[in-house]
């Protein structure tokens, strides 16, 4: 599949956060399957064409950005939706970047596929793995995050586990159960992300 099959929803020609520690630029891919609560990103959700650059006009500007980024991350919505980011990872090491990936782990299969083209993976874990359809509205999320979680421990790719907390969500108590869970896995505790308002279109979570 062409790697300008990408739908793109959004494109940073610049960042410093989205992969700590590296200059990049961002693509955000458009589409996911979760639906979670406190998203801040609710306009990448829906499935589609997307409102961003053509992925083809991307790989021009990258190519003429050699030696100024230090890699090209895939966020979103969910980037593992798009069933041609193989091809778009692989169009980005040509150019010479290093690859970073943001994803939920909704797609374990995909993603153990996927890794040997990644250096590294901004993974968001959403709660204790039996609490996760509260969070994600999506029935079995939490079994597909944790598969995902182990063929990233067993790839050996670098990892930075985060976790949003909003109080009406995610107690102390679930926090510590998810370190456990993670603790299991190989894993240390998750770094803690606030939740961000901007962004976010549920009224409940909002009020507090």
């Amino acid at each position: 599949m062409p790697a300008a099959d990408i739908a793109v929803g959004g494109f940073s020609p610049l960042s410093t956060c989205d992969w700590p520690g590296e200059l990049v630029a961002t693509v955000f891919c458009q589409g996911c399957p979760l639906a979670c609560r406190y998203c801040h990103n609710a306009d990448l959700i829906p499935p589609g064409p997307g409102v961003g650059p053509d992925f083809g006009g991307i790989l021009a500007l990258l190519d003429k950005r050699r030696g100024l980024l230090d890699g090209v991350v895939f966020s979103g919505g969910e980037p593992t939706l798009q069933k041609a980011l193989p091809e778009a990872a692989a169009a980005v090491r040509a150019l010479g970047f290093r690859v970073g990936l943001h994803t939920a782990g909704p797609y374990p299969e995909r993603l153990a596929r996927l890794l040997p083209l990644i250096d590294w993976v901004g993974f968001d874990v959403k709660a204790p793995f039996s609490d996760y359809d509260r969070i994600t509205g999506v029935p079995g999320s939490g079994e597909r995050a944790r598969a995902s979680l182990l063929a990233l421990v067993a790839s050996g790719v670098a990892i930075d586990i985060r976790t949003t907390v909003h109080p009406s969500l995610l107690s102390e108590d679930d926090l510590a159960r998810l370190d456990g869970e993670l603790g299991r896995l190989g894993l240390g505790p998750s770094r803690r992300q606030p939740f961000r308002a901007e962004g976010c279109r549920d009224a409940e979570l909002l009020a507090v």
